[in-house]
């Protein structure tokens, strides 16, 4: 499957069927008869030890709802890295359940605010129901795709993800937009799937396919070219854990420069937004 409409879509339905999934584990307010509804209390996604809410501390999810730590689909945790302060304003891009912008609204505290992205409905819905069951009020969750973010330029202070860029069918539009977004000086705190830069494209897709967050992974390489092309400096790309042969989960960071230019908004989406956050 090559085509970026239909990658679009199958990683849509994939990650509205994982909402589903921990909505009607939960019961679901209409009683729906869903994977463990009304019986089993919340149904977590299943994912190898590679991805999830087990890269999370346990203070971390214990101080969330349990449907927020069930959708993490995630490959690290990129609140732990980003250095997050108090006031700052916070972008996460694919935010699925919710469950990294819950904890970015805590580090930035009630004078900050987490902003979260999402193309998926079901996700945005679950999102908005662990923000009313966390008491968050420093949040605010946008539909929309990370190649076209729904914000003004320069309003944001720190752009994160979590393992949702290898998602997308278009990178350089999502590095342009994070860059477009950040304010100057602002910084990116990403946590993705990244190949040795041995591997073809063809030998990552034989490792694992789009929607499970391997075959459309970009190599280290490519990575930090695609983001200084974006004009990021201060690169780092550090490998954390093996998801796969040849490929890592990475903590990535850069910054955009305080004196770069702004560029303009994209005019439309043209990839996958969807989450795997």
């Amino acid at each position: 499957m090559t085509d970026p409409t239909e990658l679009r879509e199958t990683v849509r339905r994939r990650y509205a069927a994982s909402a589903l999934q921990v909505t009607e584990g939960a019961g679901g307010a209409e009683g729906s008869e869903g994977v463990g509804a009304g019986c089993c209390g919340v149904e977590p996604v299943e994912v190898d030890e590679n991805f999830g809410s087990a890269l999370y501390a346990d203070d971390e999810r214990g101080a969330l709802p349990t449907e927020a730590v069930a959708a993490s689909l995630g490959c690290g945790n990129p609140t732990a890295v980003a250095d997050l302060r108090e006031g700052e304003r916070v972008l996460d891009l694919g935010s699925g359940g919710g469950i990294d912008v819950l904890l970015s609204a805590r580090r930035v505290g009630p004078t900050g605010k987490a902003y979260g992205l999402d193309m998926t409905e079901e996700m945005l819905a679950l999102a908005l129901a662990n923000a009313a069951r966390a008491g968050a009020r420093n949040v605010e969750f946008l539909k929309g795709t990370i190649e076209a973010v729904p914000l003004p330029a320069a309003t944001i202070d720190v752009v994160i993800s979590n393992c949702v860029i290898n998602l997308s069918t278009d990178k350089p539009a999502v590095f342009a937009e994070m860059l477009r977004v950040l304010r100057p000086g602002g910084r990116i705190g990403i946590s993705d799937v990244v190949a040795d830069d041995a591997l073809t494209p063809a030998q990552r897709a034989e490792r694992g396919d789009y929607v499970g967050c391997i075959a459309g992974a970009l190599s280290f390489a490519e990575c930090r070219s695609g983001l200084a092309a974006a004009g990021f400096t201060d690169i780092e790309i550090v490998p954390t854990h093996t998801v796969a042969d040849g490929m890592h989960a990475a903590i990535v960071r850069a910054v955009k420069p305080s004196t770069a230019p702004t560029p303009a908004p994209a005019a439309a989406a043209s990839g996958a937004g969807g989450c795997c956050g």
